[in-house]
């Protein structure tokens, strides 16, 4: 469920026209419906209520600070990948002892600064990585809280570039080694392992990898538990998938009534790691039309939001829907176009072959479903400054990020003085 739909003719964010944000801060820009973000936590949440639980929302999925902040408000941590997603957690109010941290490239001052703040644990990734969070915690002269990302080898039946718990992925640690690293880190001075962790994935619409994955990573808790390895958390990952298009992903309470038994099992606490399933289908990017074209082969609507402002097209041949945001334009005669950016590049679409109302020069379309792995992947290609993000909440709204600036293109650039 969201709160977009169609009003007196007019698409709306809960009680906000979308031309009225539009004609006020200029397009393009992403809007954030604040009701559909605490409602997808809360039914996270609750679906596993029986079971001693942290929700650690993954912050690369949506890492706005407003964002974050309602998840903190709610009582949920986060998942980081980085030391920047870190200060962005903390600054958004998330205390650090509900802070898991992942990733494969964790650097020296990344770990000494999630050290230093208290984290939850750091979810390892290799035997290296684990040796250089013991020798730097050994210079702080404290203990690390760690859980060893294991691999469990099961095909989470999604997009190649989203997979991450096959044996050819980078992720983790193998599930043929992951004991023995076990008992290397059980030994290691400045280490103390305290969970199990895997995540095999993103979008996922299907229980049974859950299911597959789980089973892998419960057997080797109890095989440490019984070699007296004191594991508190495991840490089930993400992944669960939304509706993009016609997919039809498990609802949170199917995925806990399927889950739960064998979680329960385990007397530990269990983390989950979700992300585009709380934000995904909680935010639009908003954008005008300034172009229409026929060609000799196809027809483009040319609009002003671009692969740098919303990548997954390009990037993964991603399916988003595009709504009219007038409905008088939804009625309109269909035909088969190219939704496109202004960027110099032929990949630069939002849409390809897609049957749309025809749209004229000054239309607006809602982009639907990009509340995830939108603004947090856009960029600045060819220059082109990035769009603003807007909360909103009832009848108000708040711009969370202004719109960047020219100036903002080029701060912090310097030209040598030889050049002058």
């Amino acid at each position: 469920m969201h709160h977009f739909e169609y009003r007196n003719g007019v698409f709306h964010c809960e009680d906000v026209p979308l031309p009225k944000i539009a004609e006020e801060i200029g397009t393009p820009f992403y809007v954030y419906s604040h009701a559909t973000l605490l409602r997808h936590f809360t039914v996270f949440d609750k679906a596993f209520e029986k079971i001693p639980h942290l929700v650690c929302f993954a912050v690369k999925a949506n890492s706005n600070l407003a964002v974050l902040r309602i998840f903190a408000k709610a009582g949920g941590g986060a998942d980081i990948v980085s030391g920047g997603e870190l200060y962005r957690a903390q600054r958004a109010g998330i205390p650090a002892n509900k802070i898991v941290y992942a990733g494969v490239g964790k650097t020296r001052p990344e770990i000494r600064a999630a050290l230093e703040a208290g984290i939850l644990m750091f979810n390892v990734e290799s035997s290296q990585e684990l040796l250089t969070i013991d020798a730097v915690a050994a210079e702080m002269g404290v203990k690390a809280p760690v859980a060893l990302r294991v691999n469990p080898d099961v095909d989470p039946k999604t997009h190649p570039y989203i997979s991450t718990g096959l044996r050819n992925n980078k992720f983790g640690i193998a599930w043929q080694t992951a004991l023995e690293e076990y008992r290397n880190a059980a030994r290691m001075p400045n280490i103390e392992v305290v969970g199990v962790h895997k995540h095999i994935g993103s979008q996922i619409t299907l229980v049974s990898p859950f299911m597959d994955a789980l089973e892998r990573t419960l057997e080797l808790v109890t095989q440490l538990k019984s070699e007296g390895i004191n594991i508190r958390y495991v840490d089930i990952g993400g992944g669960l998938g939304i509706t993009y298009k016609d997919e039809a992903p498990p609802h949170p309470d199917d995925l806990a009534k399927n889950i739960g038994p064998m979680l329960e099992q385990t007397g530990c606490t269990i983390v989950f790691e979700p992300g585009r399933v709380i934000v995904g289908n909680a935010g639009a990017l908003v954008a005008r039309t300034l172009y229409t074209k026929s060609g000799a082969e196809k027809t483009f609507f040319i609009v002003d939001a671009a692969m740098n402002d919303l990548a997954r097209p390009s990037l993964y041949g991603s399916y988003q829907n595009i709504v009219p945001v007038e409905e008088e334009a939804a009625r309109r005669h269909k035909v088969s176009a190219d939704v496109v950016g202004p960027i110099c590049e032929s990949g630069d679409f939002l849409a390809k072959d897609r049957v749309l109302p025809e749209l004229r020069p000054g239309d607006l379309v809602a982009v639907m479903s990009a509340g995830a792995y939108g603004f947090t992947m856009s960029s600045n290609y060819n220059s082109r400054p990035r769009a603003p993000e807007v909360l909103v909440s009832g009848v108000r709204y708040d711009v969370i990020r202004p719109r960047e600036t020219f100036e903002h293109l080029v701060a912090g650039e310097t030209i040598p003085a030889y050049l002058e």
